[in-house]
């Protein structure tokens, strides 16, 4: 029978001991310079047990970073750092593969390179969402996102070989594989939205075939790069989050890119049900919005490849009872993974969770809500 702990062949080429995903999650405990380093490997091999973690978001180039104190791919001390990670998640039986994005619109001319403009579809504004960045006496809070510019055609294309290039350094790094992060309103979904998108170039919005080929463009680099079987690509379809006008013909989108996934020889779907139309990375209202069933099976029927599902996931219960439905194949926990380490462990066996202080998810503490969680006290106990 199909449950939490059986095995999954990801992509058909990594296998999985569990179908419990560690889900994304920016956690700005980087060193100088955007570095990862030793207590960051230490923080993904405590939780190695997951079947797959998924790294937060790294950026891409200087020019894709939107919050303070996330880690890159583009420098050799980046790539350095980010061996540390996966050595040590390897090390402790682990799978990881890395989350790669650029925020387009959603930075800050101070997060941005000599202070420049973000880099947008158009130059519409995220007026209502904010960024983590330096204000004017070089304070880190909370601010407005900046006015964009609108990115040539050729600075698109361009953008294409510097994934692939990242692409490279991150194997070169030892991840297993890579998701692109094309939810909650960053570059990619930026493209891929009709509303927003009013390009009338190669790039534009007038076709689906057109707003999603920077997307496409990119997974084909990457599967060129790993190979068929392990790159993923995560979306949020109906989400709201960072100013996103809703998508009036979402569920042709959302169909349209799982043919053309699978086509490519995409490992997995990686969806996020749930609206976030209010705050920022911190103080984010989340609203759980399931896709009903119908359409789910839509999905899965034109997708051959691994669908993961996300969303609010915080009981074994529960997310057997999303298995059990046959139309997702790994559930992904967020927040829950954050105080338990040893989350597997505490599922299988029905021990209690331990739940994070929301205010040290984004700090610059150490380990601090960051690696001193204990596994649960009466595991030791319990083996004698």
């Amino acid at each position: 029978m199909t449950d939490l702990f059986s095995s999954l062949l990801l992509g058909g080429a990594v296998a999985l001991k569990n179908r419990i995903v560690m889900a994304p999650m920016t956690r700005t405990r980087t060193s100088p310079g955007d570095v990862p380093n030793a207590l960051m490997a230490t923080y993904y091999g405590q939780r190695a047990s997951a079947g797959l973690i998924i790294s937060e978001a790294i950026d891409v180039a200087p020019s894709s970073k939107g919050y303070a104190c996330t880690p890159g791919i583009y420098t050799e001390a980046q790539r350095k750092g980010w061996r540390l990670v996966t050595e040590e998640v390897h090390r402790q039986g682990g799978t990881i593969f890395a989350q790669l994005w650029h925020v387009g619109r959603m930075a800050h001319p101070s997060m941005m390179p000599n202070g420049e403009a973000p880099w947008g579809v158009t130059e519409q504004r995220a007026e209502n969402s904010d960024v983590f960045a330096h204000d004017a006496n070089g304070v880190l809070g909370y601010m407005r996102a900046g006015a964009p510019r609108k990115l040539a055609t050729q600075e698109v294309s361009d953008l294409v070989g510097t994934f692939a290039h990242a692409f490279a350094d991150l194997r070169a790094a030892g991840f297993d594989g890579v998701e692109l992060h094309a939810a909650n309103g960053y570059l990619f979904e930026q493209f891929m939205n009709p509303v927003l998108n009013t390009r009338t170039d190669r790039y534009g919005g007038g076709s689906l075939h057109d707003r999603t080929r920077f997307l496409m463009e990119v997974v084909d680099a990457g599967v060129r790069q790993f190979g068929p079987g392990r790159v993923g690509v995560r979306l949020s379809p109906f989400g709201l989050f960072n100013s996103m006008p809703a998508d009036p013909g979402v569920e042709g989108t959302l169909l349209y890119l799982a043919k053309e996934l699978g086509r490519r020889g995409a490992a997995y779907m990686h969806l996020i049900y749930e609206l976030m139309p209010t705050g920022n990375m911190e103080t984010a209202v989340f609203q759980a919005r399931h896709l009903d069933h119908a359409l789910l099976a839509k999905v899965r029927a034109s997708f051959p490849g691994t669908l993961i599902w996300a969303g609010g996931f915080n009981s074994r219960d529960g997310a057997e009872a999303a298995l059990k439905t046959g139309l997702v194949d790994l559930i992904a926990f967020g927040r829950p993974f954050i105080g338990n380490p040893d989350l597997p462990e505490r599922l299988k066996k029905g021990w209690p969770l331990t739940e994070a202080d929301r205010s040290t998810y984004y700090t610059r503490r150490g380990e601090v809500g960051f690696t001193d969680f204990a596994r649960y006290a009466g595991a030791q106990a319990g083996a004698r």
